[in-house]
């Protein structure tokens, strides 16, 4: 099973670079989507034999998340049944026949870090609902999560330090996503791998010179750790700031 997730940056915008070519060359089972910024039916995707699935934010063109499937799921949750948390359309959950796939969109903690209080809180709720779920089958979560866990994760770590995505706050909620049960499937495949980023600001021709940012994952529950086969990031994937991470899972 070959799964790919991609910050799109406004789905919109990215048809209009390349989505749709992108999306058939990776050619994968399941694609998860985060930052759509569009309600359903905005833009038509003609996916044959791709099962749609959205949650959009209440506030139009903010966050959103989509995924197209050619598994059909046992089921679809949206949300993760807090209403405080669930007004940004940041996660889709699919059960499969053996294994929960999870895809999140984490707030940003955003300049100033005006939001990085809330962003704790959503941690929290976020990482319980995680554990509840592999309590019943493994997970595999995959999204932008928002932030570069150690200093090979980033370009320029020592600048970025206290910056929104690499604060010791957010790194610390991540090291207790990882404690909780889980393991980031890429790092753990290529553990000296550097200049390995998802995304790269657009400013100063950040992408052309690689300065960027690993904060986009696929983690998944330890037991599903002889399973992922392959990790990849394809970088040479344009149409956005981000570009697609993907793992392969036997």
């Amino acid at each position: 099973m070959k799964l790919i997730s991609w910050n799109v940056n406004g789905l919109r915008a990215c048809l209009k670079k390349g989505f749709m070519d992108a999306f058939r060359t990776l050619d994968a089972d399941i694609v998860s989507l985060q930052e759509t910024k569009m309600q359903e039916g905005q833009a038509i995707l003609d996916l044959p034999n791709y099962r749609q699935y959205w949650n959009s934010a209440e506030k139009k063109g903010y966050s959103g998340t989509a995924v197209f499937t050619r598994i059909e799921p046992l089921d679809v949750h949206y949300g993760i049944g807090i209403p405080e948390h669930d007004h940004e359309g940041r996660v889709i959950t699919l059960e499969l026949p053996d294994v929960y796939l999870v895809n999140c969109y984490t707030p940003n903690s955003q300049r100033g870090l005006e939001r990085l209080a809330y962003r704790m809180e959503w941690e929290d709720a976020f990482r319980a609902y995680l554990s509840g779920l592999d309590a019943k089958k493994p997970v595999l979560l995959c999204g932008d999560l928002n932030v570069a866990h150690q200093e090979i994760d980033l370009k320029n770590p020592k600048t970025n330090h206290h910056n929104a995505g690499f604060t010791d706050e957010e790194r610390g909620k991540f090291e207790e996503l990882l404690a909780a049960g889980f393991f980031d499937t890429f790092r753990t495949l290529h553990p000296e791998a550097t200049g390995a980023y998802t995304w790269w600001s657009y400013l100063r021709k950040a992408r052309l010179t690689n300065a960027g940012w690993r904060i986009d994952y696929f983690l998944a529950s330890k037991r599903l750790h002889d399973r992922i086969t392959s990790a990849t990031i394809h970088a040479d994937v344009y149409g956005s700031d981000h570009c697609p991470v993907g793992v392969v899972v036997e």
